[in-house]
């Protein structure tokens, strides 16, 4: 007898309130295959940040009946954080827009710290790491095309370079999981294209399971597996991105729609694929 595979990320009736006037989250209910690239997409306000936070355990979901388990492990049930909560998180690896590197410190030394969870309370107060976790660093930096800045002070890179960076942090933490929140909404177009393609090779030849959040439904839609969109808490689409076309936004969206259509939009064709031998190369700032 055949079972049906674990998923990475199960989300059951997830609500959040912050007010008494209006959900963040409204009974939220979507299961994320592991190796899967899904786009998080809505208007702002719309519960992106909020349902991203609450699979990591960053926030606590409200509600009896609220869960988010990870490779079929509960990480929080009604607002409960799992015992296990440290363990589940370091397989979870989340970037925001503001990338949150300390700018005082080389850019191996922000990266480094991805281990600090799995480590020794006495190490990591230490900041102690070993030849071979430093070595490890300098591939994950390798990895995404940054192995040259690392011992250059990380305020400054540019904004795509810090991204990057952000990601090389979330690989040396050993991630199965990358949440990814609006990253490239605050970068110039170009290095939107790169760090999107960074992800875009990191689901595709290690497996990631992938889930961003995006304002621009074409980077959607050119990206993702799947899309699943938000309106007030309430997730109104989950599907294919085909699926989704204008006339769909509009009517799901209304004048919000203007939000998610009109802007700009860094991608002027699609992505080509990413060897691994070529990797450095292509993303190198």
């Amino acid at each position: 007898m055949s079972t049906l595979p674990v998923p990475a990320i199960r989300i059951t009736h997830a609500s959040k309130s912050f007010n008494r006037r209006a959900k963040a989250l409204d009974g939220v209910n979507a299961t994320i295959a592991v190796g899967e690239c899904v786009g998080l997409l809505g208007a702002s306000g719309s519960g992106k940040s909020t349902l991203l936070r609450s699979i990591c355990g960053l926030e606590r979901l409200d509600g009896k009946s609220s869960a988010v388990e990870l490779f079929g492990q509960p990480l929080q049930t009604g607002g409960v954080l799992s015992p296990d909560i440290r363990a589940l998180r370091r397989q979870t690896g989340i970037i925001f827009q503001q990338f949150n590197l300390v700018g005082r410190m080389n850019v191996l030394s922000n990266v480094l710290t991805g281990l600090l969870p799995g480590m020794p309370l006495w190490r990591s107060l230490a900041g102690r790491f070993t030849d071979a976790e430093h070595l490890q660093a300098l591939q994950a930096l390798d990895s995404v095309g940054l192995a040259d800045y690392a011992f250059q002070r990380a305020s400054t890179l540019s904004g795509g370079q810090q991204q990057r960076a952000a990601v090389a942090r979330a690989l040396l933490q050993g991630a199965r999981i990358l949440l990814a929140d609006e990253p490239v909404s605050s970068l110039d177009p170009e290095s939107a294209r790169r760090v999107m393609d960074l992800l875009h090779h990191l689901n595709r030849s290690q497996g990631m399971t992938l889930v961003v959040s995006l304002h621009n439904v074409t980077m959607a839609r050119r990206y993702c597996d799947r899309i699943i969109a938000l309106r007030a808490g309430e997730l109104v689409f989950d599907g294919p991105p085909l699926e989704l076309d204008d006339t769909k936004l509009r009517f799901l969206y209304g004048s919000s729609s203007e939000e998610l259509l009109t802007e700009h939009d860094p991608l002027d064709a699609p992505p080509l694929p990413l060897p691994v031998s070529h990797q450095t190369e292509v993303l190198a700032a």
